[in-house]
């Protein structure tokens, strides 16, 4: 369940594979203040803080963002011809599309040209998820995201740290093998999805849960559809 750790917890180990540049990784930084940070984004209360250095492989994934009614500042620096009505949404939700090689129109030279006015979706987007869960970005078109992923390392020099990623990874495992003991339009439809969910449940599997106290804490961040 936690591959990145050996039984005997291993922080040493994980922890010098996190700086070790010449085999390729990048450090993700403390894996508790970055639980803590990614929380805090997926509830809205701040942006995600992705060292990027220049990648622009979720720009470049072919992905709808999603933009919600009240981001107006968004909207009005987007081309009204770039959104489209977001399918099953209420009216006013948006999605932005992509163009014919899978990038965002608003890419302009390697760089976003909005980046102040981005949408929420990309202001809280982090890739991390998938090192954090275990989880491969693997649908077509992000394969760029699932290399970018693979290469972030964690550091787990704490107990505490290494408990909260064994959770998470706990959480992610029970979506993937059990998502259809989830309530009615609560399963998660792709690789992001599952992986946020799973972030936002992990508490649930501080301890061996029941199915009932996991199906409670998914609908506490994602109400069930009829």
């Amino acid at each position: 369940m936690t591959d990145d750790i050996p039984a005997d917890g291993g922080r040493k180990a994980v922890q010098s594979r996190a700086g070790d540049a010449s085999a390729g990784d990048l450090a993700a930084g403390s894996f508790s203040t970055w639980l803590g940070d990614i929380g805090a984004a997926i509830r809205g209360e701040r942006s995600s803080d992705v060292p990027c250095d220049g990648c622009t492989a979720c720009c470049t994934a072919s992905q709808f963002i999603h933009i919600g009614p009240d981001e107006k500042d968004t909207i009005a620096h987007i081309p009204s011809a770039l959104l489209f009505p977001a399918p099953g949404l209420p009216h006013g939700h948006v999605l932005l599309g992509y163009d014919n090689r899978g990038h965002c129109p608003l890419l302009v030279d390697g760089a976003c040209s909005i980046y102040e006015h981005r949408p929420r979706t990309c202001r809280t987007y982090d890739c991390r998820v998938f090192a954090a869960t275990g989880i491969d970005a693997d649908e077509a078109g992000k394969e760029q995201i699932a290399e970018r992923a693979r290469r972030w390392k964690f550091d787990f020099s704490t107990e505490t740290a290494v408990k909260e990623h064994a959770a998470v990874r706990a959480a992610a495992s029970f979506l993937t093998e059990h998502a259809d003991e989830l309530p009615p339009g609560a399963a998660p439809q792709n690789a992001t999805q599952r992986a946020v969910l799973a972030i936002e449940i992990r508490r649930a599997f501080d301890e061996t849960p029941s199915p009932e106290a996991v199906r409670a804490a998914v609908l506490r961040v994602r109400p069930a559809r009829s």
